[in-house]
């Protein structure tokens, strides 16, 4: 479920009526992709933002990164429009997943990272699919995930310019896009 944004036009980082220990009320707030894509196509730039976010989704997908969750966060989860008076030029994703059965050596790992440069470089992902994509390997010490997720989470729930506390979307790897990406086509055909 995504909260409604708050006064300051951002998701708040808990629910206030569920008070900020309650983890069911706070951020990151877990949606599928057709719930953010229902929430967030309203322009055509967005529309944009979201099919390159589709696409970005489908190519980890079809290299086998299936075992995971992707937190969504950046002006696109706000009011920019109203905000910052213009819309968002991408969407800020960092994605936490496990490596495919088959590259869980690093060396297959590396080559799987190298051949697909676009989905694992932010200045490429973002040229490519609009998405200001960061990726966190799961099969890496604990320590090293505890310590990459709290640079991550301390990045994503605070404003850079205002260091407003606000919250993210949780969407998994693993469910279907077929949806959300009729959704998109249809706002394409009606338009």
């Amino acid at each position: 479920m995504i909260p409604a944004l708050n006064q300051s036009g951002v998701l708040p980082p808990f629910i206030p009526e569920l008070g900020p220990t309650d983890p069911a009320g706070m951020a990151p707030y877990r949606a599928s992709i057709t719930e953010f894509v229902q929430r967030y196509a309203h322009s055509e730039k967005r529309k944009s933002i979201l099919k390159g976010l589709l696409t970005y989704r489908a190519r980890l997908r079809g290299l086998g990164i299936t075992d995971g969750f992707q937190w969504l966060d950046g002006s696109f989860v706000e009011n920019a429009e109203s905000n910052r008076g213009r819309p968002p030029n991408d969407i800020d994703l960092v994605t936490f997943a496990d490596r495919p059965l088959n590259t869980r050596d690093q060396d297959n790992w590396r080559s799987l990272v190298y051949e697909n440069k676009d989905l694992f470089l932010p200045e490429l992902s973002k040229e490519t699919y609009l998405c200001d994509a960061y990726f966190v390997d799961l099969n890496t010490p604990p320590l090293h995930i505890v310590n990459t997720t709290k640079y991550w989470f301390g990045l994503f729930s605070h404003q850079r310019e205002s260091l407003l506390w606000k919250g993210m979307i949780e969407i998994p790897l693993i469910c279907s896009d077929d949806e959300a990406q009729s959704l998109l086509d249809l706002e394409e055909e009606n338009a």
